[in-house]
């Protein structure tokens, strides 16, 4: 009688594990139809940051702008550091960049701000509920860049 008992627990185990298995195999099967679903209808968009952003109709500007900030620094620097030693110099320097990058920076936020509401303009337009640079994607997703671009030229 105590093999038979046993004979039972291995059964009732064995059950258990198929049963356990197959819930198992079963949210998978369904989790992954909604995988295939949200992929077919996606509501992620793409875009190649850097080409719209090189595309943006004031960057010729900002170019010669920071065109002329550098040799403007550069003369000063010329200029004020002649009777330095080379620590002063090296100090100066940094300051020099440091000035160089913050401009670049006033130069670069309209710009940036004006390509981030253009995607959102486009984005809203396609019902796309996060847009997401095309480097970070390996598939899927639309692609708005033309549609970035073309919506910068209007402007």
């Amino acid at each position: 009688m105590i093999k038979l008992e046993k004979k039972q627990v291995k059964l009732v185990s064995i059950l258990i594990a198929v049963i356990f298995i197959g819930s198992v195999v079963a949210i998978a099967l369904t989790q992954t139809g909604n995988i295939a679903t949200a992929a077919s209808s996606s509501s992620v968009g793409t875009i190649d940051y850097q080409q719209a952003m090189s595309s943006h109709p004031d960057v010729q500007n900002l170019q010669g702008q920071m065109e002329t900030a550098i040799n403007d620094v550069k003369k000063e620097f010329d200029e004020k550091s002649a009777g330095m030693n080379d620590q002063e110099k090296a100090d100066y320097y940094r300051q020099c960049q440091e000035r160089l990058a913050q401009r670049q920076q006033e130069l670069l936020d309209p710009i940036r701000n004006s390509v981030d509401a253009a995607i959102k303009k486009v984005a809203d337009k396609r019902g796309l509920a996060v847009v997401i640079d095309k480097m970070a994607v390996i598939y899927g997703g639309q692609d708005i860049t033309a549609e970035v671009i073309s919506e910068l030229g209007k402007k």
